[in-house]
């Protein structure tokens, strides 16, 4: 690093996937960069296809140095996820700004003393919607996970008309249906 880089306070990693038939989900899984200063952030995400511009089954995943970014990694098991989805009228507007704010609130640690408990960030697109989330360490901290949701919001202007949801991972992986009962809810009820 040379003395007019500017460290960022964690070291992130950006995966890349796309969903192939044939191929297991880790086999479909690549490590694009690595990130420890602004401007290695800004070269790779300069250099990248917005979300909006990928393939169905594809998917971006920025996680902190170390972290894999799937449930079973020994930071994400007791870990759950903020999730905002993407209207597909409002795609083309919406998902290449709210991918960018997010990846600029967690490098930038905007997440006030909470950012140590965040893991990664995720976009993933499918044909029935895209969806954003937000991963965190622990699901059990509510008031935190209240805390990161609300910043989360803010930064990507949801509208209180949308309802955004904290999702624990445990439940997420072992659903029996489409949905997963949210742990948190914003706006609050």
């Amino acid at each position: 690093m040379s003395s007019e880089e500017h460290p960022l306070h964690n070291k992130w990693t950006l995966w890349y996937l796309q969903y192939s038939p044939t191929r297991s989900w880790e086999e479909s899984l690549s490590e694009v960069s690595n990130m420890d200063t602004v401007e290695k952030f800004w070269a790779t995400f300069n250099h990248l296809q917005g979300p909006s511009k990928l393939g169905w089954g594809s998917d971006y995943y920025l996680f902190k140095e170390g972290i894999k970014p799937m449930w079973e990694d020994e930071s994400n098991v007791k870990g759950g996820r903020w999730l905002v989805y993407i209207d597909k009228e409002k795609r083309d507007q919406q998902l290449d700004k709210n991918w960018l704010e997010l990846l600029m609130a967690v490098v930038g640690e905007q997440f006030e003393e909470h950012g140590q408990e965040i893991c990664g960030a995720v976009v993933n697109i499918r044909r029935k919607g895209d969806k954003i989330t937000l991963w965190t360490r622990d699901a059990l901290k509510d008031d935190v996970n209240l805390r990161i949701g609300q910043i989360f919001k803010q930064k990507l202007e949801i509208p209180d008309a949308e309802v955004m949801r904290y999702e624990v991972h445990k439940d997420s992986s072992s659903k029996r249906s489409s949905t997963v009962k949210p742990r948190i809810v914003l706006p609050q009820q």
